[in-house]
């Protein structure tokens, strides 16, 4: 089939070849900082000391990270071996047509994350230009400040991990010297930041508020544990590497060092400032506890972070899914600014109080997606994939008109299960999720659709990096040093689609 008549063949979704793997392990580490510093860390933090003590509140922020950051780098690895984005993927568990609903959730629930990021920033870069000018209108800042974000976006994955760079050591600095100004504000009140509590609670409730931390934290990045794809096939990796760890250093150490020390530190600054001054709005913090050219450049910290966010863990996860979605007519930076006009649509200003609901209710149906991820790739196909069938309009992939059932029924009960129990709803949905896939799709659905990398579980045939291949999708030609013998140095394929 001609690949201009092939929706599935958009050329913002073919393979990364593994020369164009730009983003290293400090590169990646670096873009894991500037992405943790949100605004929905400080909620996490003024919300938890509210009931429990700070030091509990920290400990269920490094136990819901590593966890995280722990299935963040499960499915980091399919970017990393195959090279390719999420909503691609998605074609194997959910099938070509529906990759498009649990994508599309990820993408307008990424958009908003763009939207709420984009306000607050716009409420920083307000308070600037009043110091500075007095200029007072944070909808005017709030065009700007997203125009300059989806333009950023748009030129590409290195001036995104370029911009991170320059943004993570000045937020770490400025985030410093905001904790020592507001603990001392706190301690002019008579308040120890590391015992005061609002509203103490104690035994079962004391639990309960501590889990909620744990799975607020995951909540928020069980986004990126589903669609971390996107990202990590930008990621170095070394050819012929069959060891899984050394594969995967770059995004081990981005998730599970750089994310829960990143994360950690904003959620105990979020808690110190409603300690100091009752608001975990970091805006009205610096607020009201700094002044003039201080307060502009601490302001700035809230317009780097909220930046840094945005370009990595929602736009570019958004951009990816909507030019999925929109086919070969519709290139990635389209996606970029259709990302922008819907976070910007659903009027976010609105939705910052509501915040900790929206986690975990974004836990309940996110995490049944990493759930069916998980059993999908490692427990079913063995992290083998029929990569150029992803392709294919009439390939393997292609179900029940374009549907693989087993995947769309599992995410509806799973996330029935998890919003039941949304306390828990990050575990209840995962564990649910993949379960019901695993006994759906093994002893039902691939009976009725065989899958060549499960009936034919092949390295040389269905593994990418590990093998040193590159996966090559129609006209695209990367030559393929395969590192055995082969009766050439490499080889290039050519997929029909």
């Amino acid at each position: 089939m001609d690949k201009k008549t092939n929706h599935l063949m958009s050329p913002d979704l073919m393979p990364i070849p593994h020369n164009e793997k730009k983003i290293s392990t400090l590169g990646f580490s670096f873009m894991w900082v500037g992405m943790a510093v949100v605004l929905a860390a400080f909620a996490i933090g003024g919300a938890g000391v509210q009931e429990i003590s700070l030091i509990w509140v920290v400990l269920g922020t490094l136990v819901g990270t590593i966890l995280i950051g722990l299935a963040i780098s499960v499915t980091a690895d399919i970017g990393i071996e195959h090279g390719i984005s999420f909503p691609v993927y998605m074609r194997a568990p959910f099938g070509t047509v529906g990759t498009h609903f649990p994508s599309v959730v990820r993408g307008v629930a990424a958009s908003m994350w763009f939207g709420i990021n984009t306000f607050f920033g716009s409420t920083a870069i307000n308070g600037i230009l009043n110091i500075l000018f007095g200029f007072d209108n944070w909808f005017v800042c709030y065009i700007l400040f997203a125009l300059f974000q989806l333009f950023n976006t748009a030129l590409g994955i290195k001036a995104v991990e370029k911009f991170a760079d320059l943004a993570a050591p000045i937020i770490i600095l400025i985030g410093v010297w905001m904790y020592f100004t507001l603990a001392g504000t706190a301690s002019e009140q008579g308040k120890d930041i590391w015992s005061w509590v609002e509203s103490p609670v104690t035994g079962g409730a004391a639990f309960t508020a501590f889990v909620v931390v744990v799975v607020g934290n995951m909540g928020y990045w069980s986004t990126l544990a589903a669609d971390i794809s996107s990202i990590s096939r930008f990621i170095k990796a070394p050819k012929l590497e069959r060891n899984w760890v050394k594969r995967n250093k770059g995004a081990l150490v981005g998730s599970l060092v750089a994310l829960p020390l990143t994360q950690t530190f904003i959620v105990v600054l979020g808690a110190v400032s409603y300690i100091a001054v009752s608001n975990f709005d970091p805006v009205v913090a610096l607020q009201e506890s700094a002044s003039g050219l201080v307060l502009g450049i601490l302001l700035l910290m809230i317009v780097l972070a909220q930046w840094s966010t945005n370009v990595s863990a929602n736009i570019v996860p958004a951009a990816t899914i909507f030019s999925n979605v929109g086919g070969p007519k519709l290139p990635f930076w389209a996606g970029v600014f259709i990302a922008g006009l819907v976070g910007t649509v659903i009027q976010p200003w609105s939705i910052f109080n509501l915040l900790i609901p929206v986690l975990l209710i974004a836990a309940a149906i996110l995490s049944v997606i990493v759930g069916i991820i998980f059993a999908d790739y490692y427990l079913l196909r063995k992290r083998r994939m029929n990569v150029h069938d992803l392709y294919k309009q009439g390939g393997q992939f292609r179900y029940d008109g374009g549907v693989n059932w087993a995947g769309i029924i599992s995410w509806v009960i799973g996330s029935a299960f998890a919003y039941t129990f949304s306390t828990y709803s990050f575990f209840v949905g995962f564990g649910v999720g993949a379960l019901c896939y695993y006994l759906l799709a093994k002893h039902w659905y691939f009976k009725k659709h065989p899958q060549a990398e499960i009936d034919n579980p092949s390295d040389d045939e269905y593994l990418g990096i590990t093998v040193g291949r590159d996966w090559v999708i129609g006209e695209k030609f990367v030559e393929e040093k395969l590192g055995r013998k082969t009766g050439t140095e490499g080889s290039t394929q050519k997929m029909d689609a």
